[in-house]
């Protein structure tokens, strides 16, 4: 797992700015990255948005912030 604030300033805000533009899927993957990068474990952020935890897992290694 990625340490906490992985992400740069820059992602950060990218994703932030997505996450209040995009819908449905796109928004859950965005809010995973982002739940990730403030240090959350992936059992937390399942139970956090709803999901699978082989979901967050996917995309903690699959996602890409850019």
């Amino acid at each position: 797992m990625p340490a906490k604030n992985h992400l740069n300033l820059e992602q950060v805000e990218k994703l932030q700015k997505a996450l209040k533009e995009e819908d449905g899927n796109i928004r859950e993957r965005i809010l995973i990255l982002l739940l990730l990068n403030d240090g959350k474990t992936q059992a937390k952020i399942a139970e956090f948005v709803g999901c699978s935890i082989n979901k967050v897992s996917y995309w903690c290694v699959h996602g890409d912030p850019d």
